[in-house]
Parts: C-alpha cells; structure tokens; sequence
C-alpha cells in the first residue's frame, strides 16, 4: 500500500489516502498537483509537511522507475543500449546479467531494433520506450509515468500500457491524458486543485 499522511506541498492537501496495488491513473487538469503527487510519491521530492510511505518504508529507500514527460532531458548516453543497461551498470550488476536483462526489456517493449541507434535519433514516441525501458529494467516496486503518452499516439500508447501489464511492478502510478487509458486502470484518482475529489477502486 503506497500511504499518504497529512501531506501539505504546493497545492496539495491531503489528510489521509492509500493507494493500493495495482495500475493507478491520476486525472486533473494542468495545475491541479498531478506531477507534485507523482514526484512526491516516487521520491523525486521530499513532502514540506507529511509522509509518502510504500509498504511502510520511504520512496528514496526503494527501486523506483521514473518516465517524465520529457524524456529527452534525462538521457544520458549516446546509444540506446547504454542508456538501457546505465540503471544496471550504476548497481555494479554483472557484465551478463546487463546483457541479458537489457535485451529482456527492450524485447518486452519490442524495441530491440533501437537497440544500436544514437539516442539523439530517436523520435519523440521512441524516446518514451527507451524511457520506460530504463525505467523497467531495474524491476522497480513503483513504476511512475508523468504524461508520457503526450507524446505517443493513442496506438502506441496503449502498447505501453500492455507491455507494462505483461509483468506489472507492484504498484504503476501514472497521469494520462487518455481517458480510456484511466478506464482502463486498476485505480483512478482525480485531483482538483490539489485535492482528491474521487476516486474510483475497481
């Protein structure tokens, strides 16, 4: 259970909330805290007042797969290989466990023909893969998706949306701007201004 405890920051007030396990969509409109909860909630930023906790321990002390809406400005290797297998490297994993569980990914993501490209050739919709594909590869508790498919068409969108239900992490916390997508999750929450307004546990 990820759980929220009298969580002040920015724009968000929130008393009390657990978000189970499972695929959670977070729907609001621009500015109403849905990158502030997603960040919060994968450690990408600490809470002014309050606690985030998954399964009782700090998001910082857990594996966390991070994909922004952005995913240019975090690529830090020329080639999509090595910027797959870094998150292994950087854990000093074995030259044959990057190997294989790098070629895993981007099998599971149908990406292996990106595999040898430089990451500045990449397309916006290719740039995502590759991100979810570093974000998978460490086989994170928590996978955040921050807008991501903004730059995916709906088909490839929901490729992602299959690739990731093939072996879920425990927890997949997102915001989309597809509704189907929402409708389609384990979980919807919907923020406005800051506040969750509802919630809808399927």
């Amino acid at each position: 259970m990820i759980t929220i405890e009298n969580l002040y920051h920015g724009i968000l007030t929130i008393p009390s909330y657990e978000i189970p396990r499972g695929i959670t969509t977070v729907l609001g409109r621009n500015g109403a805290g849905k990158t502030t909860l997603l960040s919060l909630c994968a450690g990408v930023c600490l809470p002014e007042h309050g606690s985030v906790q998954i399964d009782h321990l700090p998001p910082r002390s857990l594996d966390i797969g991070w994909v922004s809406e952005f995913p240019d400005r975090n690529i830090l290797f020329d080639q999509v290989f090595n910027e797959i297998a870094a998150p292994l490297r950087f854990r000093h994993d074995s030259i044959d466990q990057i190997e294989e569980r790098t070629t895993e990914i981007a099998e599971r993501l149908c990406i292996t023909h990106l595999l040898e490209r430089k990451t500045r050739t990449l397309s916006g919709g290719e740039k995502v893969l590759v991100a979810l594909a570093c974000a998978l590869v460490i086989d994170p508790i928590l996978l955040v998706i921050d807008e991501a498919d903004s730059h995916l068409d709906r088909d490839t969108a929901w490729r992602v949306q299959k690739a990731i239900r093939l072996h879920p992490p425990e927890y997949t916390l997102q915001s989309s701007q597809y509704r189907d997508i929402a409708a389609g999750s384990d979980h919807v929450v919907l923020l406005e201004n800051g506040e969750i307004s509802r919630d809808d546990l399927r």
